[in-house]
């Protein structure tokens, strides 16, 4: 049995948290037709989830863009969970967007109800993460408070105590992304997961140890308590990504 959280969400009618880790594909495309086209692709995967990485979208600061891309994209997924993703350059974004911008297309996002998820980083301070929080709870979306180092693997008690910062300043989900230079990281990250979900966190995680050597935690990272990992459907968002098929192969020697 593997390590589930306290306090599941159950959103269009499937949890997160609960025996099975979620399987999110993401979407990383320049342009509204490309949007579309990678989705119709990865729906043949039924992912649990799905991902837009809008800070790939060339459009991206143009709300009204965004919004007709995400309307087409929604009425395309069907009941499929969608988090909504404009990553800052600095934590592996696509592209420098000015904060102001990103907070505007986060906002309407939001308000449309359209997404699922809106994932924000912890960097952006309390301030704005209050706002964006808030805008969540009038809209009934859920908050992914999330924390990238595409340099290195930080401590064991800094993994811990980022997961424990996104808890603390209202996020639903906490994810934190490492980068590792040897299978020693590797296993900092899970043993940061399984502290942070035996002893700290009732709320679901995502926790991700990324390149060729953090592959093993995209597959067994829910046994240690993640409750999602990122999977290669069409394009890959970060390093390391392993195909849907073969992550799914794997699971069925896991007790899951």
């Amino acid at each position: 049995m593997r390590l589930q959280s306290k306090k599941t969400l159950t959103i269009r009618n499937k949890t997160l948290g609960g025996p099975t880790p979620w399987i999110c594909l993401p979407l990383v495309a320049e342009d509204g037709d490309s949007l579309l086209q990678q989705a119709k692709e990865v729906l043949a995967y039924t992912p649990d989830a799905l991902e837009w990485r809008a800070d790939k979208f060339e459009a991206v600061r143009d709300t009204g863009a965004v919004l007709d891309a995400l309307n087409h994209l929604r009425e395309a997924i069907g009941d499929i969970p969608l988090i909504f993703t404009c990553r800052i350059i600095e934590e592996g974004g696509f592209q420098e967007i000015a904060e102001n911008e990103r907070i505007a297309v986060m906002d309407a996002v939001i308000a449309s109800g359209k997404a699922d998820f809106i994932d924000t980083e912890i960097s952006n301070g309390a301030a704005m993460i209050a706002a964006v929080k808030q805008a969540c709870v009038n809209a009934g979306a859920k908050l992914i408070l999330s924390y990238h180092n595409f340099e290195e693997t930080p401590a064991e008690s800094f993994i811990v105590g980022k997961l424990s910062e996104a808890a603390k300043l209202g996020g639903d989900v906490a994810k934190v992304a490492v980068m590792p230079k040897d299978y020693g990281d590797v296993l900092t990250l899970l043993s940061a997961t399984y502290k942070a979900r035996t002893e700290l966190l009732d709320i679901p995680i995502i926790t991700l140890s990324m390149g060729g050597e953090g592959g093993i935690t995209r597959i067994a990272g829910g046994l240690f308590g993640s409750d999602l990992t990122f999977a290669i459907g069409k394009a890959s968002s970060a390093p390391g990504q392993i195909p849907i098929g073969d992550i799914r192969k794997a699971w069925e020697a896991l007790p899951f």
